[in-house]
């Protein structure tokens, strides 16, 4: 199955039959090609004594270590072809991944983005806040993970405005001027989590018992990138929501899960706080000891699939992220396929989310 067939189906729809199908065809052709055009990872696969006439399910292609894309250049097309080069977040010192993009590939994460975050938040573009600085959007060709989420989401603004100046302080008068100006309609907001407490969380409170208060019931807030620094603070999901919503009467908040190695395939949070994985993508459970693939409620390092990545073998990484599946297909939310939770990651692993190495950053 092609991509341009794979985007037409709905986000959601599939059942787990329907989408191991879709996938283990998909994944399948994946594995061919990258063997074909990128040398290293066919080198790879032979050291494992990959046979593809050997594959049931995409369960059973190899996987790559996350970290590999920051040791190596892995890219399955010439080097005239590549439009875009993204790196991932990192702490000061740490070695970045350097995910290579075709036009195709970059073309269709921002197709599957939009499919699966307009699912959550409907088809048309709203007024949108981006709770972060404007210095952040530099070189268009080389994007960090955190300008490449501000960017990714940017095509769900029709009028966009940055919260904070580029001392990461709240820019009261630019928030009082959008939120009169759109007051009675629905408006979205995105940022990296951490971020979004210190700076804006937090002086939002400092201003309510100023007496200064601000409206954002008819707000909708995206937001991502790491929860370490807010879990050692004692900041739960649950009380990230109800702070948010008593300060500012924001109620409608997503989480999402996501890296910049496999941009596009977001895993969003749904009303019930699960996230899900939608039809052009998929987590795996596998065990420590044998990384043989967990059970429903069992704890495990995630594997993450994508449908996307043409440009670079990116289709099938284990990350460095603890987690565990919640259940497939039952959610109450209505959506079809799993749905899991992020425990954190893995004892020793490096602090990679845009919001957890900000924090790092900032701490220091």
């Amino acid at each position: 199955m092609t991509y341009e067939e794979i985007i037409n189906i709905l986000p959601y729809s599939l059942d787990i039959n329907a989408k191991e199908k879709l996938l283990t065809d998909r994944l399948l052709n994946l594995t061919k090609l990258h063997r074909e055009k990128c040398p290293e990872y066919a080198r790879m696969l032979a050291a494992l004594n990959f046979d593809a006439d050997k594959v049931t399910s995409y369960k059973d292609i190899p996987f790559l270590p996350v970290r590999l894309f920051k040791e190596l250049e892995l890219k399955s097309v010439e080097s005239k072809e590549i439009v875009k080069t993204m790196t991932s977040s990192g702490t000061t010192g740490q070695a970045v991944s350097r995910i290579y993009l075709d036009r195709a590939t970059a073309s269709n994460q921002q197709k599957t983005m939009v499919k699966i975050v307009s699912d959550f938040t409907g088809s048309g573009r709203m007024p949108m806040m981006i709770i972060d600085c404007p210095s952040v959007i530099k070189d268009r060709t080389m994007f960090s993970a955190r300008g490449a989420g501000i960017l990714g989401f940017s095509v769900f603004g029709a009028k966009k405005i940055y919260a904070l100046d580029d001392d990461m302080n709240l820019d009261v008068a630019e928030v009082k001027k959008f939120l009169e100006t759109y007051k009675d309609q629905k408006i979205l907001l995105f940022g990296f989590t951490f971020m979004i407490w210190q700076h804006f969380y937090k002086e939002l409170l400092r201003l309510k018992e100023d007496g200064i208060t601000f409206d954002f019931s008819n707000g909708i807030l995206i937001h991502g990138g790491g929860w370490k620094k807010l879990v050692s603070e004692a900041v739960s999901p649950k009380e990230f929501h109800e702070r948010m919503k008593d300060v500012c009467g924001l109620e409608h908040i997503h989480d999402y899960y996501g890296m910049v190695e496999q941009t596009g395939c977001i895993y969003m949070e749904c009303e019930c706080g699960h996230l899900h994985a939608s039809i052009f993508s998929d987590v795996i459970i596998r065990r420590p000891r044998d990384f043989s693939e967990a059970n429903i409620g069992e704890t495990g390092i995630i594997q993450v699939v994508s449908t996307i990545p043409e440009s670079y073998p990116g289709h099938s990484l284990l990350t460095e992220d603890e987690g565990v599946v919640l259940g497939v297909d039952d959610c109450p939310c209505g959506r079809k396929g799993k749905y899991f939770k992020i425990n954190g990651r893995l004892r020793n692993a490096e602090i990679r989310g845009c919001s957890d190495t900000y924090a790092e950053r900032f701490k220091s």
